[in-house]
């Protein structure tokens, strides 16, 4: 891959100096799993002017994040779209033609992968045989692992450095810029390309086709599983006109805080022992007891929240019977009393021991045939989870944590956006020539199959690299709008308060608390009204800050990116909940306590009302945000003609439908 030593097309003069403009066709914003898929796209189809721009190579969630069998979703062999499509849309409020495409083209980015070297396992006839995952109706995930995202990461980047395409590595892109309606390119910061006659170290890349590929609203939340690398950039895209869409649906689940991921899968499923302890480690004793009062229950939650790992509205008590998400509400309960809460691979919890032993008959007969099936049925949960998976055990290992030494400090946390920015079926934004990409990109409604997050990186870069080559095709290569300085004016912070490094970083810990306390997997109505006071209140002044280094100026930009995502997750939340919407997927609108609701034995009623629709998000003159809801459309039906198709296609015509 080609380093960024490309000098520049020409400069353009600024009230802030000199700044550097790159020209290409496309410029893709993102190094992770989505930003490499999508450039290696666009070189197979030929595109020879387009680069890639990164905050950093090696900063992003697909590689720095995984589970202990961290699934992909696709069509099984011989499976149907259609059904694929039924299954994905079926928790509600997801865009039935998205189902379909994200379905379609599931095989099409799986076996480039494959064809790359992703060692996802397959039998001796060739087949890849899958199994089932969360919300899913058929056995179509797979896995190669803990590492599964990383390993597609790489190949793809292996490909993209094979094929010497263009990385800008270092450049925070800040701001999106337009021509009319139109993108046009994008403004970066990059400390290292800073001098006497640009101090801030401002570059343009010009580009009427911008890939915006950024991950999803990592450091919204301060309890959350995303990377500590991965910060946010939605609200740059917002702000561009681009609107959001299901900004409500996240997806929280536990995971271990240092380091940060997701204790799914056998993590679960070998039956570890839940422990809390004081701030200062002592005082440590076992706690689930003290709100899950059946044994049984207890055991059989903490084996399904294996496969259930996503705190889920549904799955708190039901029949009588406590059910997995409780365990995420007594996880969250200890922490508001002050306490941290570890997972322990030495001991057996108590409520699995009789006479001494483990005795997996009490933790029910699905728990038990499970674990005699895999052989995982040793005295204590590191030999099981040795037997079961032993990879998982050297996930951690490799980062520091010996499972069989010491305990995991667990949290529940954000993991997922269903929602994101609004995308056609060719993963187009409202604003031409801005496509959205991976989990930036609103495809997903209330609940998603475990894995599917994957194959969208996949196949939104595919589709977005398809229609972008049509378009310059179309148009003419290097037909570009000229960049002038006035594109950017503005775009500089330059008050007269200038926060110091440590400051800019502690507020942005005070925003995810707050985020946290009222709108992550509980939500409370009157907390996320002030909350949102709170934050439009800040982005209103954020205007009094100054920068004067690159780098103060990119952790500001950071910073009001933050705020505007939660600003628009807030204001959707908000809107949602007064138009009378109920707990759904994974979160729960309350305004009692985890620990009320978990001892109230009460099935929680959850929303059926809003599950054909989607709810916009955009924002107007005065910084708030318009919310509206909007009928999901259908899954596409029909027979479709071969030679209909071949002259659509031929034409051009499938791009513009």
């Amino acid at each position: 891959m080609k380093d960024c030593t490309k000098l520049p097309d020409y400069y353009v003069e600024t009230e802030y100096g000199r700044v550097p403009v790159r020209v290409y066709d496309a410029v893709i914003v993102g190094s992770g799993a989505a930003g490499f898929g999508c450039a290696v796209e666009l070189a197979a189809l030929g595109c020879e002017s387009f680069a890639i721009v990164t905050e950093g190579r090696n900063m992003g969630t697909s590689r720095n994040t995984g589970s202990d069998k961290q699934t992909y979703y696709k069509l099984g062999d011989g499976d149907r779209a259609v059904d694929m499509a039924v299954g994905m849309a079926s928790g509600g409020s997801m865009h039935g033609d998205l189902a379909l495409v994200e379905s379609i083209n599931s095989l099409r980015g799986f076996h480039r992968l494959t064809s790359l070297g992703v060692p996802f396992p397959h039998n001796e006839f060739g087949e890849y045989t899958g199994y089932r995952t969360d919300h899913d109706t058929s056995s179509r995930a797979t896995s190669c692992g803990p590492l599964t995202s990383k390993y597609m990461t790489e190949a793809l980047e292996r490909e993209a450095d094979a094929g010497n395409i263009p990385l800008y590595d270092g450049f925070r892109a800040v701001s999106i810029l337009k021509d009319g309606d139109h993108a046009a390119g994008i403004l970066t910061v990059c400390p290292d390309a800073a001098d006497e006659s640009n101090k801030f170290g401002l570059s343009i890349f010009a580009a009427e086709n911008v890939v915006w590929a950024v991950g999803g609203p990592s450091a919204i939340y301060e309890s959350t599983v995303y990377p500590e690398s991965q910060t946010c950039a939605l609200g740059a895209a917002l702000l561009c006109g681009a609107r959001g869409i299901n900004l409500t649906e996240s997806q929280y689940g536990m995971a271990s805080l240092s380091p940060r991921w997701n204790v799914s899968g056998s993590y679960q499923q070998v039956l570890p022992r839940y422990v809390s302890t004081d701030a200062d480690g002592g005082n440590m004793r076992e706690f689930l007891g003290d709100y899950i009062s059946d044994p049984g229950d207890l055991l059989a939650a903490i084996f399904k929240k294996g496969y259930e790992w996503p705190f889920s509205a549904a799955r708190i008590y039901s029949g009588g019977h406590y059910l997995s998400s409780a365990v995420d509400l007594a996880v969250f309960s200890e922490h508001l009393r002050g306490r941290r809460v570890f997972l322990d691979y030495r001991e057996n919890p108590r409520e699995l021991l009789k006479n001494g032993a483990p005795d997996f008959s009490l933790a029910g007969e699905e728990a038990h045939a499970y674990l005699q099936s895999c052989g995982s049925v040793g005295a204590s949960p590191i030999e099981r989870l040795t037997a079961m998976n032993e990879p998982a055990i050297e996930l951690y290992r490799s980062r520091g944590v010996d499972l069989y030494r010491e305990m995991l400090e667990i949290s529940v946390c954000a993991q997922h956006c269903n929602g994101g920015i609004e995308v056609d079926k060719w993963y187009e934004s409202a604003v031409p020539g801005l496509f959205i990409i991976g989990e930036a990109a609103g495809v997903f409604g209330v609940t998603r199959p475990g894995g599917s997050a994957l194959n969208s990186t996949q196949v939104g870069g595919i589709r977005a690299a398809e229609k972008i080559v049509y378009k310059i095709r179309r148009r003419g290569a290097g037909d570009h709008t000229r960049i002038d300085g006035g594109m950017i004016s503005g775009l500089v912070f330059t008050g007269e308060d200038e926060p110091t490094l440590k400051r800019i970083f502690e507020m942005r810990a005070e925003y995810g608390r707050r985020m946290t306390e009222c709108c992550s997997f509980l939500r409370d109505e009157k907390k996320i009204r002030g909350a949102l006071e709170s934050v439009l209140y800040e982005l209103r002044t954020f205007s009094r800050f100054g920068a004067r280094s690159p780098r103060q100026l990119s952790e500001l930009y950071i910073n009001r990116d933050i705020l505007l995502t939660q600003a628009s997750m807030l204001s959707s939340a908000g809107f949602y909940i007064a138009d009378g919407g109920l707990s759904r997927g994974s979160y729960l609108v309350t305004d009692r306590s985890a620990e009320d609701v978990i001892r109230d034995r009460r099935e929680i009623k959850t929303d059926t009302e809003h599950a054909g629709v989607v709810l916009t998000a955009s924002i107007e003159a005065d910084g708030s945000f318009r919310c509206a809801f909007e009928p999901c459309r259908p899954i596409p039906g029909g027979e479709y003609w071969f030679e209909t198709v071949y002259r659509d296609y031929r034409m051009g015509e499938i791009y513009d439908k």
